[in-house]
């Protein structure tokens, strides 16, 4: 049987009683409609998940008893952080959605100078906690324990000379790819410590001054094949790309749970 499986913030542990918060309650109550002694999974993005059962559901409250712990994990040996320039709605949601299914440890929004997205007043902090959403219900469905973190908006600039690893920029006029790569850093580190960081563009792509301060911060410029790609195809692909070289692609696990999609 596939058990629903839910993020929560709030601390967990064996034995307990917990009331869900309301927008998790809400999922429980009136999308899920689960009742009185169904089995759920909670996890709270700091390691492992816990298996539950629910205990009440009320129009009030929603209320979870954690049964037993589970030391499980999905992550990847590499670390990877993603620079991402913002791009519209959709464009960024799906972007930022299916990095956390492939495995992304932190993401960063970043400003450029081509980015058309606008951030007035409130907008931002709105933004962010929308983006924030999205890594917390694609964590729930691709089955991590581990919570990826979704770092402030930065610019660019700022952004660059603070990043550790491999640190490869997507350039579609690069003429190095991802399979020429030779990288030492890969080959003095231990497996668990690999890292790598990857930078992708806006719509527009990078200015000329953006990519001579992301080469100038030690990031190569590597291209994803003959085509051009949209900004979220090639963040994607680098991803799975990485993942293939550095990281765990190459086995397939059937975790046996179900999310909210």
């Amino acid at each position: 049987m596939r058990v629903s499986r839910l993020y929560t913030p709030a601390p967990l542990v064996t034995g307990k009683l917990i009331e869900l918060d309301d927008d998790n309650g809400h999922y429980v109550r009136t999308v899920l409609r689960l009742k009185k002694d169904a089995p759920i999974i909670l996890f709270n993005g700091h390691g492992g998940e816990y298996l539950c059962t629910v205990a009440e559901v009320s129009r009030k409250s929603v209320l979870i008893n954690i049964e037993q712990w589970h030391d499980r994990s999905v992550e990847s040996p590499l670390q990877v952080s993603l620079g991402l320039g913002i791009s519209r709605g959709d464009r960024m949601d799906l972007t930022v959605q299916k990095a956390v299914e492939l495995g992304v440890n932190h993401i960063t929004p970043l400003l450029t100078e081509r980015c058309v997205v606008q951030f007035k007043g409130e907008k931002k902090p709105q933004r962010w906690l929308h983006w924030q959403k999205i890594v917390q219900h694609a964590a729930e469905q691709s089955g991590r324990t581990i919570l990826p973190a979704l770092l402030e908006v930065e610019s660019l600039p700022h952004w660059v000379g603070k990043q550790q690893g491999l640190k490869v920029f997507l350039d579609p006029y690069a003429e190095t790819t991802l399979m020429e790569l030779e990288p030492e850093v890969m080959k003095d580190c231990p497996e668990h410590s690999r890292r790598v960081t990857l930078l992708t563009g806006p719509e527009g792509g990078f200015s000329s001054q953006e990519r001579d301060a992301a080469k100038a911060s030690g990031f190569i410029p590597v291209r994803l094949g003959a085509r051009i790609l949209r900004t979220e195809t090639a963040s994607l692909a680098a991803l799975a790309a990485v993942q293939m070289l550095w990281g765990d692609f190459g086995g397939v696990t059937d975790l046996g749970i179900e999310s909210r999609q």
